[in-house]
């Protein structure tokens, strides 16, 4: 069976994302010290004594009536039915409220195993006095915690475990996982939808809409997918609350996470500096990419117009000429389903390893058609070449003086390997060594 799912819930500002930072041991979830933060429900691999579960945070359960509000409460009434246990939060200083009678009442209609957690209780001998008004609820004995100095959080973690069902194994799941990366209001999280088939991230017409990474797992075509959606990479000058600033470090982290990058452009804006920005970021990590072009349905067409959108990107980005370009609407879901099929092909282009034999008969064969540059009567030799990794694909140059290797003829070589293998979709390394 799946790893256990356990989520973090409760109404807005009660520490939830506070709590999944300090289970998980990391900053992940925005913690800011205003209701609302928290949109989309946010994922993360936890182990505790040698068990292993799925921690969900969730926007924070509102009785408001504005569109953005229903859709968190709605994704968090999603995130408690995929639960196994079901961490409710209250906040200790602010004593019961009734938006806590509320949510309890939720949780007791759906009778699944719930723990009471007391939060922002720092002082131990206060405990009782700041609980007792909470076993109205219903859901057994609380539990007093201080989320923001880690106070009784092993004991949460062993309560938590205790609930797991009991035929729960740990399963290692092997996920191609995809970033979904771009500037606001592009298109991203209608595209996961598009995949997904469901509502599963938050998508409005409002700019910015998707603030933290959302990890979505689904398979398609026999692959196990782990789709990563992210919050909008805007201008700098533009970033001026820490709120922004926290998502395009997010955005950077879940290029860093990826195998493959899908950067999404607009198709009536074209490519902008910022789109090169995240692109030449998931080039420099050595990720594989993808250039989507979104509302594709919306530009007007004349002959060859597609063919002049792309060149005109291949010139903005030459480094990315390995970089397939697709030209999809999310809108209409026209050719959208061709992403998850060069995704799954440039995963197979990395994964790719060429025999040492056949690998230095290309290099040989290159450099008897265009001679090795040379410095002061000193020419280079390339004794021979190595795979030495794939994900992506790394190769090894040994040769006699490496500084004698010009970036235009590491270029030609790594062409050379192109027309011959592929490599579509992700970058090659060349690693050139001094063999002495």
């Amino acid at each position: 069976m799946a790893k256990p799912i356990v989520a973090i819930v409760g109404r807005p500002n009660v520490g939830k994302s506070t709590l999944f930072n300090r289970i998980a041991r990391e900053r992940i979830a925005i913690v800011e010290g205003q209701p609302g933060v928290t949109r989309d429900r946010l994922y993360c691999e936890v182990e505790w004594l040698n068990k292993h579960f799925t921690l969900i945070d969730t926007g924070g359960i509102d009785t408001a009536e504005d569109s953005i509000t229903k859709q968190v409460r709605q994704q968090a009434q999603i995130a408690i039915e995929q639960a196994d246990v079901i961490v409710f939060v209250v906040d200790g200083r602010a004593g019961l409220t009734g938006a806590d009678q509320e949510v309890g009442v939720l949780l007791r209609k759906n009778r699944k195993q719930v723990i009471l957690c007391v939060n922002k209780v720092e002082d131990h001998s206060t405990s009782i006095e700041m609980s007792v008004e909470f076993y109205v609820l219903g859901l057994g004995e609380p539990i007093t915690i201080s989320a923001e100095h880690g106070r009784n959080i092993g004991d949460l973690l062993d309560r938590i475990i205790e609930k797991f069902p009991r035929d729960a194994e740990v399963e290692e799941e092997d996920f191609l996982k995809v970033a979904i990366v771009g500037r606001p209001n592009v298109g991203k999280s209608s595209l996961v939808n598009r995949f997904l088939g469901e509502q599963r991230v938050i998508v409005s017409d409002i700019a910015g809409t998707t603030r933290d990474a959302i990890d979505t797992p689904f398979t398609w075509n026999d692959t196990k997918f782990l789709l990563i959606d992210t919050a909008g990479l805007r201008r700098r000058k533009s970033i001026e609350e820490d709120l922004e600033r926290y998502s395009v470090i997010r955005t950077l982290r879940a290029i860093d996470r990826s195998s493959i990058t899908v950067v999404m452009i607009d198709a009536d804006e074209g490519l902008t500096e910022q789109d090169k920005k995240i692109a030449g970021y998931a080039h420099e990590k050595g990720k594989g990419v993808l250039l989507v072009v979104n509302k594709w349905d919306l530009v007007e067409k004349e002959t060859n117009t597609m063919r002049d959108f792309e060149l005109d990107i291949r010139e903005d980005v030459p480094f990315l000429a390995y970089a397939p370009v697709l030209f999809i609407s999310v809108l209409t879901g026209k050719r959208t389903e061709q992403v998850l099929e060069t995704v799954l092909h440039a995963s197979e282009q990395r994964s790719m390893r060429i025999s040492t034999g056949k690998l230095n008969e290309i290099i040989q064969d290159a450099v008897a058609m265009n001679q090795a540059p040379s410095d002061k009567g000193l020419r280079l030799k390339i004794y021979y070449a190595t795979q030495a990794q794939v994900n992506p694909p790394v190769f090894l140059l040994y040769v006699n003086k490496k500084d004698l290797m010009h970036f235009s003829y590491a270029r030609y070589l790594e062409n050379r390997l192109r027309e011959q293998f592929g490599f579509v979709g992700t970058p090659i390394i060349l690693s050139v060594k001094e063999r002495s």
